[in-house]
């Protein structure tokens, strides 16, 4: 069994996606100041600029522990490609964290492009960056690890937004097949592991709002939290946050899962007629 600790070790390499801001920046701050390299992979311009120049600024001051790649997560190819240049510039990798996202709003019959971008980053981004990384992680043979960020909309699918909610449920699904399948493959000391935040304030969360609200986690908590799941080995990582304790997430879960099991109208937590049922089982202790 991988001891997950001993993967962020000083000099290894971490390639994070979505690093240019929110989760992904504080990931890479997080690594840089435990010695390891650093890449920041997202779309190009001034976020990826300036946060490279923060990471540099935590990894020492010195550039050659950090690289910043314009990454297309939705392409494959662009994936292969940031690949290849850590491997020039690194040898290989011990940390994947499949973090790119993003989330317009959508319904069920938004214009074809919502969908495609949506499904492209948050769903294909994760696949392309994991099968693009992997065989490589798994062949090197030194201990490494595969973080893909999810969200709890992919697990209780509240109305709105079906499109993001579809595209973070697959990530689920498929991080949970890919921990199945590195655990069975002999000789691999790769782990996967979900990242599930609560309500983070970050540029996709935070809307109009210029200061954070009381409810959320700032990346950073959320950060350090993942961190703290991932030295106890957990595979999900659920994430509470300053107005939703674990206790509630659970229970919310659990129903969810109820609506099949008891054969109740999908997404009855929203349906008038289960309002009051719903409010006792959230209030019940078993």
């Amino acid at each position: 069994m991988t001891n997950v600790q001993s993967v962020f070790a000083k000099s290894n390499v971490a390639v994070v996606t979505g690093g240019a801001s929110g989760i992904g920046l504080a990931a890479a701050k997080h690594f840089a100041r435990l010695g390891m390299s650093v890449v920041l992979a997202d779309l190009g311009g001034d976020r990826l600029a300036i946060a490279r120049d923060q990471v540099i600024e935590l990894a020492g001051g010195a550039d050659e522990h950090v690289m910043a790649i314009e990454t297309d997560v939705s392409d494959r190819e662009s994936l292969e490609a940031l690949e290849r240049a850590v491997l020039q510039r690194f040898g290989r990798v011990h940390v994947l964290m499949n973090n790119a996202g993003i989330g317009p709003e959508t319904s069920i019959f938004s214009p074809q492009a919502n969908w495609d971008n949506i499904l492209g980053v948050n769903l294909m981004g994760v696949i392309n960056g994991t099968r693009a990384f992997g065989p490589n992680m798994l062949s090197h043979g030194e201990p490494g690890v595969i973080i893909n960020t999810g969200s709890k909309q992919g697990i209780t699918t509240p109305p709105g937004n079906p499109a993001y909610n579809v595209s973070k449920a697959g990530v689920k699904v498929f991080t949970e097949a890919l921990q199945h399948e590195l655990r069975n493959t002999e000789g691999s000391r790769i782990t996967a592991h979900l990242l599930i935040p609560g309500f983070v304030f970050t540029g996709l969360t935070k809307g109009d709002r210029a200061e954070k609200p009381a409810a959320a986690w700032t990346s950073e908590q959320t950060v350090d939290f993942m961190m703290e799941s991932l030295a106890r080995g957990n595979f999900y990582i659920l994430c509470p946050d300053n107005d939703v304790a674990r206790s509630v997430d659970e229970r919310r879960i659990l129903w969810a899962a109820g609506d099949i099991v008891e054969n109740r109208p999908p997404l009855s937590r929203w349906h008038g007629g289960y309002t009051e049922e719903f409010k006792a089982f959230l209030a019940a202790k078993d």
